[in-house]
């Protein structure tokens, strides 16, 4: 039989054991599917130059980019337009997806969402354009506000948002990030679509200020020059560090 003294060191090591557990179980369930937590604890910088990981993101608007300018030790990431609605897709998106590539950046698409067109058909028209690389960055759905389509309520549009995302996990393996405003979110997104994390854009102060759901990535910028692109373009900073990157790009839930 053990003493009391071991039985209170046992219970305690127990104790530890179930918290850890509970930690790991929750932010788990925060980030795409079980693939990402991040290791700062949710505390974010004030500054975007004090985060460790910056990006950028780019469309057909950018035009010609000189990939080769630019500085894949700056800028570790960018996401691309690929697609809108049920059938519209970037024509430079190809061109733009293996450039990056070979460039060194981490790189992935962004579709933006239209209110009128179904969940199924805009998944559809994503898989149609994204490759399927288990080294590129979530899907991305961007989603805005859109006054062209009064006739779908909060709800339909809810669940057509819904629809597409969960289309492009099961297709990709990885949970779509959510790129909105924090007027959107609160309007359509807050206290659903538990899970899935955020790409913020607020271009006066760092979010979130809203609830407790982390965001992923904060878009602070949308005149910034970067050189070998001659256009204004968007700047992005991803919360978390180096490997907390790399368990967005490659989960290790995910088989080569």
């Amino acid at each position: 039989m053990k003493s009391k003294t071991t039985k209170r060191r046992i219970n305690r090591r127990v104790s530890q054991k179930v918290v850890v557990s509970v930690m790991a179980v929750a932010l788990l369930s925060l980030g795409l599917g079980g693939a990402l937590f991040f290791s700062q604890n949710y505390v974010n910088p004030q500054n975007f130059n004090d985060y460790a990981i910056q990006g950028f993101d780019i469309s057909r608007h950018q035009g010609e980019i000189q990939w080769q300018k630019i500085d894949a030790k700056k800028y570790q990431f960018v996401f691309i337009k690929a697609t809108e609605g049920g059938d519209y897709q970037d024509p430079k998106f190809q061109d733009n997806w293996l450039n990056a590539r070979q460039q060194g950046l981490a790189v992935g698409a962004y579709h933006f969402f239209r209110n009128c067109k179904s969940g199924e058909e805009q998944a559809k028209n994503y898989i149609q354009a994204v490759p399927k690389k288990v080294d590129s960055l979530p899907p991305v759905m961007d989603l805005e506000f859109q006054w062209t389509c009064p006739e779908v309520n909060a709800e339909q549009l809810q669940q057509r948002i819904r629809t597409m995302a969960q289309t492009l996990e099961q297709h990709y393996g990885k949970r779509p990030i959510f790129y909105t405003t924090p007027n959107y979110y609160k309007t359509y997104i807050e206290d659903k679509f538990e899970g899935y994390t955020l790409w913020l854009q607020d271009l006066k102060n760092v979010p979130p200020r809203i609830d407790q759901r982390p965001w992923m990535f904060w878009q602070y910028s949308h005149t910034g020059k970067i050189t070998g692109i001659n256009t204004e373009v968007d700047l992005n900073v991803f919360r978390g560090d180096a490997h907390d990157f790399q368990l967005l790009i490659k989960p290790k839930n995910n088989t080569p």
